[in-house]
């Protein structure tokens, strides 16, 4: 397989991608090709990170291994019909496009040729990012390994059935905007009682960090964690009490009901 890698969209992910493949030497700045719109935006990939980068799409696909389409979802149509009949079955599509199933893609690019679809999230401009994948009809393990590869310099990958992407979007996808939230109930709370806003952030974010990564490396589970720092009659219980009186659980679940459903409709064309 050709080892040039073609960003179409130097946005945000576009850009994330772009760093960690550098950072972690799976691809030499010779061999990335990255576009954007503006003149400006070229440039300014171009000098900090030294690979090419170019407002043409069509030009940037020719040769490379693989494809990603990191424009934005409203974008899609007009980057496919630049590209889509130049594509061939020897390349590889990987879409960070949100709420773009697989089908919408291959109908609209030349035949044959394998899609994979993936939904990447906020963190993984700072590589520790969450990302599910599926395979489109034409792409098999071949090119679900090659995507997971990819991804993985973001953060972790998860491979799921397309049927399950729109879940992913909704707790993976959606999942630091509900973090953030909490982080910043939290830092109020903890003005309330007194502390300095500077001391109340650091004390909420170290402590959302750690947590995570204990339930991560020592594959705790939360129930596990949550009564390992649940006292009898102590502070935790007493808050956990009020947490579950104000029905925060539910409005989880109802929460990430509905940007399901959003994501769904989105997928439609809502």
């Amino acid at each position: 397989m050709n080892k040039k890698i073609a960003i179409l969209g130097g946005g945000r992910i576009g850009e994330a991608l772009l760093s960690g493949l550098l950072s972690s030497g799976w691809r030499e700045a010779s061999e990335i090709v990255i576009t954007n719109r503006g003149a400006e935006r070229v440039a300014e990939l171009h000098e900090r990170y030294g690979v090419d980068a170019t407002a043409d799409n069509a030009a940037a696909i020719a040769g490379a291994g693989i494809v990603v389409v990191a424009v934005k979802p409203q974008d899609i149509d007009a980057l496919l019909a630049q590209v889509g009949a130049n594509l061939t079955t020897e390349q590889t599509v990987v879409s960070v496009a949100a709420a773009i199933p697989t089908a919408y893609i291959e109908e609209r690019i030349a035949d044959g040729v394998p899609v994979v679809r993936a939904m990447p999230n906020a963190p993984a401009t700072v590589h520790e990012g969450m990302a599910g994948i599926c395979a489109g009809s034409h792409a098999g393990d071949d090119q679900l390994a090659l995507a997971e590869e990819l991804l993985s310099h973001l953060g972790r990958v998860v491979r799921v059935p397309e049927t399950w992407m729109d879940a992913i979007t909704a707790v993976s996808g959606s999942g630091p905007a509900y973090f953030a939230l909490l982080a910043e109930a939290m830092i109020e709370a903890g003005i309330l009682l007194g502390l300095s806003r500077e001391t109340s952030t650091q004390l909420v974010v170290q402590t959302m960090l750690g947590t995570g990564k204990l339930l991560r490396d020592e594959q705790m589970h939360p129930v596990e964690l949550r009564e390992k720092v649940t006292s009898p009659g102590g502070t935790t219980i007493r808050a956990v009490r009020e947490l579950e009186q104000a029905g925060v659980r539910a409005a989880f679940l109802n929460a990430i009901q509905a940007a399901m459903d959003r994501a769904r409709e989105l997928a439609e064309g809502g």
